[in-house]
């Protein structure tokens, strides 16, 4: 009997017998892909995924769904997907018609008539309109979903594209108004423009009528750092331009300048959160920093004004200090009023921090925001886009995995004011949610939340879902699609609040990255065992499932912990280290995992690399791994090949490509329905929960 060819493997691992599948359009490849869709559709694509797809779509196309806004000058904008606008509307409102129950909505541009008249599949991007006037847009459009986009002018007035305005061919591109008749861009397009990730390592000056590549160069980086990118400040009529430079994920310098360039440097800490508005700098180290006679804390924010810090002091007020279990998310300050986003022990907390008014005298004071759940997931941010145009408003999401979203209006000083709630996706009748601790591998305790039935049968279907890298946390959110395919059908979703997460501040990160991965992965597989412990569920009715970072996740539940998981669902995914910091923006998360060009790194990331550690002979579960073809992010070669492994060893391995999506499970409502409700599909039936 022939052995299973194995590669590649630890021990040689550039040996790969399936580089070519890294061809995102070679014909080999996409032969292929075309062959596992057609497998996988003929398996699973029977009439219980269609019914699944059909009311997953509806859901997510459903009139009632919260339309979200931002404001832009005295407007509110919205861009609406449905099933009769797939690709979506671009449109407007006033405040007062939000509030009603049927706002009336004008619509700027269609989506799907301008991509039928240019034989385009344009997929939406975050539009930038020019700053007080708000009548001039620069519109960010990417074929089939990809980070790459072609911008394009849009006027407001006319409702179309500015003849001989703006226009940057398809790049990793961003823009940022200085006036209506220029533009700050950083862009990769152009030879020598982009860095080792593929972003722009360049802010140029471009004035309209002139070639974008030939506009003059302003600020730059080296190709080996991550990107660069510009923005303005408009404060009491000065005009002041901003230029930070990404380093890696985690470590960026920033510089204040004008139209000529960067002037000065702030000597700050390349690892800190750094935000300034209205004269005031604020800052967040990752780790302690000592200056000015004072040592502050990591997760720390600070205050200082700006002109002070220019002119060399360094005392700080020190408006939040962090705690073993309260963490701070993020901050932000419109109308010159700090709002700190907090979590303390995984409930949402807002703070509310007023500067003292020149001369120096009084200290800064500090309120809450009330109103809110404080179970849950709440957030909180700006209504308008531009800082330097908020009167303070914000807008508030709270919602928990038994309660579908609703939308707040707070105003300065007011309580929150419900202005929109999003309609129940499925029944929530006779579920709970509740909050528990596993052990990891060295004892930490791992929270994780639990949803579902109070089942004492010990074999309930779980879904658990977690991530684990990159500083972002996973908390109980409402999940439309968990809830009417699996919760409403009587199974119990779980979500893992892993190391390498942001749950818990730097910290918590720190310990699940680069070497830490590894006990990232320790406290998933500890999550799935304590169910077992607890009686919940045992091994084989256990569905994991995560994407991107989690691809790894997955993955290495597949190698390290496969009598752990009865099925596994991977997405999007991260998977082969050996070459990832070669695809794509892969170079621009070594901070996070490390170099595997560097032997030292090597040795920890090559046993998380499920590529090279996958072997004959295991007893893995199934498991279906699925892409985007045009994913320009995580390149879908990792998901291809290691498909392609797996198969060629002989297991029980699925996977699944459409043809466009992004970085994400489709282009509009229809393709995410059946991309999640495949994923579903396969699921149920590998841990025998059948196809109801």
């Amino acid at each position: 009997m022939a052995v299973p060819d194995p590669r590649p493997t630890l021990d040689a691992p550039d040996d790969d017998p399936y580089l070519w599948l890294e061809e995102v359009d070679g014909p080999r490849a996409v032969e292929w892909v075309e062959a596992r869709n057609a497998e996988i559709l003929e398996r699973f694509g029977d009439a219980a995924f269609e019914r699944d797809r059909d009311a997953l779509a509806a859901i997510l196309d459903r009139p009632d769904n919260i339309p979200f806004v931002a404001r832009r000058g005295d407007r509110l904008f919205n861009f609406w997907k449905d099933a009769a606008n797939p690709r979506g509307l671009w449109r407007t409102t006033s405040l007062e018609s939000y509030r009603t129950e049927k706002p009336e909505w004008d619509v700027l541009l269609d989506l799907d008539e301008l991509s039928e008249a240019e034989g385009e599949d344009w997929v939406w991007g975050a539009p930038v309109t020019l700053p007080g006037s708000h009548d001039l847009a620069i519109l960010s459009l990417s074929r089939g979903g990809g980070d790459a986009t072609v911008l394009r002018e849009f006027d407001l007035a006319t409702r179309s594209f500015v003849p001989g305005g703006f226009r940057l061919d398809e790049a990793k591109s961003g823009a940022a108004w200085l006036d209506r008749d220029t533009l700050l861009i950083f862009s990769s397009l152009g030879d020598g423009m982009a860095t080792r990730s593929g972003y722009g390592r360049t802010v140029r000056l471009w004035r309209r009528g002139t070639d974008p590549l030939a506009a003059p160069v302003i600020f730059e980086t080296t190709e080996d750092r991550m990107s660069v990118w510009g923005d303005v400040e408009r404060d009491a009529g000065t005009e002041t331009l901003w230029f930070t430079e990404q380093v890696d994920f985690f470590n960026a310098t920033q510089w204040m300048g004008d139209r000529g360039g960067a002037r000065t440097r702030l000597e700050l800490p390349t690892d800190a959160w750094t935000q300034w508005h209205r004269g005031w700098l604020m800052v967040k180290p990752r780790v302690p920093w000592e200056v000015g006679g004072a040592t502050h804390e990591a997760d720390s924010v600070l205050a200082i004004r700006l002109s002070e810090f220019l002119d060399g002091s360094r005392q700080f007020a020190t408006l939040f200090k962090p705690e073993p279990r309260r963490s701070l998310q993020g901050y932000f300050m419109p109308a010159g009023r700090l709002v700190l986003s907090i979590l303390d022990d995984l409930r949402p907390v807002f703070e509310v921090w007023t500067p003292p008014a020149p001369p120096i005298s009084d200290a800064w004071t500090h309120t809450r925001i009330t109103g809110l759940p404080d179970m849950g997931v709440a957030s909180v941010w700006p209504l308008d886009v531009e800082e330097d145009e908020s009167n303070g408003d914000l807008l508030a999401n709270a919602q928990d995995p038994l309660t579908p979203q609703s939308l707040y209006l707070i105003r300065p000083d007011k309580a929150p004011e419900l202005l929109k709630r999003a309609p129940r996706a499925f029944d929530p009748a006779g579920l709970a949610v509740t909050r528990h601790e596993a052990a990891s591998s060295d004892g930490t305790p791992i929270p994780y939340f639990q949803v579902g039935p109070v089942d004492s049968s010990g074999q309930a279907p779980v879904h658990l879902y977690g991530y684990g890298g990159f500083a972002i946390s996973m908390l109980p959110s409402y999940n439309s699609a968990i809830g009417k395919l699996w919760l409403e059908r009587g199974g119990t979703s779980v979500i893992a609040c892993i190391r390498g997460g942001g749950e818990f501040g730097t910290a918590w990160h720190e310990a699940g990255r680069r070497e830490g991965k590894r006990l990232s992965h320790d406290d998933f597989a500890a999550v799935a065992q304590d169910l077992v412990r607890r009686g919940v569920t045992r091994p084989d009715r256990i569905a994991a499932e995560g994407g991107s970072n989690g691809g790894i996740l997955i993955t290495n539940m597949l190698t390290r912990y496969p009598e752990r998981f009865g099925a596994l669902f991977c997405t999007i995914p991260l998977i082969d280290m050996r070459r990832y910091s070669k695809l794509l923006a892969g170079a621009s998360w070594m901070a996070e995992y490390g170099d595997p060009d560097d032997p030292s790194d090597w040795a920890f990331l090559g046993p998380l690399s499920a590529y090279h550690t996958a072997e004959p002979g295991k007893p893995y579960p199934p498991i279906l791994i699925a892409t985007s073809r045009r994913d320009d992010r995580v390149h879908p070669g990792h998901a291809r090949k290691m498909a392609a492994k797996l198969l060629a060893m002989g297991y029980d391995a699925h996977f699944y490509e459409p043809a466009a999506g992004g970085h994400g499970y489709g282009k509009d409502n229809s393709e995410r329905a059946s991309f999640t409700a495949l994923g579903y599909r396969f699921l149920r039936d590998a841990i025998g929960w059948g196809a109801e």
